[in-house]
């Protein structure tokens, strides 16, 4: 695997971490709940940690870009789908154009 698409791979990973401590923060309860609170810790100190290891090869704006819109996106679907949270046509648009900015952020990187 080339180093730069390993890089693209913790750039995922971070993302999967920022939903998976989303998650673990709904069922925190407002750190109530230690071992859920425990747990949204520890998923977003590794998707920081994650995203900072891939600031060493892909831009700071593409990384963040990236890493804020896939788990903005991903947190929304994993609401409708788990949670029974609303799916409006608002917010179909808004994350639509998140991912979009994202492609055209990525696609004028250097």
């Amino acid at each position: 695997m080339s180093p730069l698409l390993a890089t693209w791979l913790l750039l995922a990973i971070s993302v999967a971490c920022e939903v998976l401590g989303n998650v673990a923060l709904r069922y925190a309860d407002g750190f109530t709940r230690p071992i859920a609170a425990a747990a949204a810790v520890t998923c977003f100190l590794a998707s920081v940690w994650l995203m900072s290891i891939t600031m060493r090869k892909i831009e700071l704006g593409v990384t963040y870009a990236v890493w804020a819109a896939g788990s903005t996106a991903i947190t929304a679907c994993v609401g409708v789908g788990l949670y029974d949270e609303s799916l409006t046509g608002s917010k179909v648009a808004g994350v639509a154009l998140v991912v979009l900015g994202v492609i055209v952020l990525s696609s004028g990187a250097g």
